[in-house]
This record gives C-alpha cells, structure tokens and sequence, in this order.
C-alpha cells in the first residue's frame, strides 16, 4: 500500500465530506485516519489515505479539480513507509478542559508545561462559544501521560496553571478498559 496525507480547507457548506469521499472511493482509495472540523467558518480536512497502486500524487491525476474549482485549498503529499502508522505511546489517555473569557494567552502556557513535562499532545481543540457579548474560549486537549507521571502530578500543575490564567481546567482519565 502507498500512503498519503490529503489536506483540504475552504469556505463551509454543505457535501465536502461527501464529495471528498466519493472522489476517494472511485479511485480505490482506503481512509485510514481523518479529522474533520471547523475553524471559524472554513471547513478544514486531513485525511491519511493509501492505495495499492497509485505510489506518486501524480497517479491521483486531476482527481481534485472540483474540489479546488469550488474554492477549496487542497494538498496532498505521499507519505514515507511507516509515516501512516499510530504511534506506540504507552501511558494513561487524560482530557484537560480549559474554560475562560476569550482573551490571548491561554493556549501557550498550557501547551508548554505539557511541553516542558514531556507529555505528548495526541489532540487539540479550541472554540469559542457563548454569545458576542460574553465569549467562552473552550480548549480539549487530549494527551498521553508517561508511566511515571500520574492524573494527580498533571492536576495539580494544571491547578497553578488555572490560578495564574484565571480559567477553569479540569483533567480526567479517558483511558479505554477492554471488555
């Protein structure tokens, strides 16, 4: 199998999912991984694929043309062998929610401490909800905590992290159990 990574973002509307995955289907293409969301008002995309014998982004011709006539920026490189794989992070899965009024300044000193602990990132999410007036800047951050750090160590530096940038932050275990 030959593995790509598909970028696409443009103006929200109704069908791109559909239209992006038909495109995908009549060439042969598997999906392996995605994320879909909205930022702002532009749909934005990332798509893992892989086909067994298109091996260049030449292969995939014109296949993207509607996508782009409609207005939507798309990428799409090949991968290196191995570069679709997850990788093998071992440790508890944690959420920490962040909960403000909307001001600069909050993603990075909540990324760095992460950072500066050594705790993997695997999702980030920001919104803003709440009404014009009164806006609610809203982070989901989904990370894989090292065997030697526990909930209670990530807690509490959320803890001072919560005091100093006057936001709410939880933190839970989100760890799936086998059945």
């Amino acid at each position: 199998m030959h593995h790509f990574s598909l970028t696409l973002i443009g103006q929200d509307r109704i069908g791109i999912v559909a239209q992006v995955t038909e495109i995908l289907f009549r060439r042969g293409c598997n999906i392996a991984d995605s994320s879909c969301t909205l930022l702002g008002g532009q749909f934005a995309m990332i798509l893992i694929i892989s086909h067994p014998s298109i091996d260049s982004v030449a292969g995939f011709g014109n296949a993207f043309a509607p996508l782009e006539a409609e207005g939507l920026a798309v990428s799409l490189r090949p991968l290196p062998p191995g570069g679709e794989q997850a990788p093998d992070l071992s440790g508890s899965l944690c959420l920490i929610s962040v909960y403000g009024s909307d001001k600069p300044g909050i993603v990075y000193p909540v990324v760095k401490e992460l950072g500066d602990r050594r705790i993997n990132i695997t999702d980030l999410n920001t919104k803003l909800v709440g009404t014009t007036q009164n806006p609610v800047y809203v982070m989901m951050i989904e990370v894989v905590l090292p065997p030697q750090i526990s909930l209670e160590d990530l807690a509490g530096w959320m803890a001072a992290l919560r005091s100093s940038l006057q936001v709410d932050i939880s933190v839970r275990d989100i760890t799936p159990v086998e059945l």
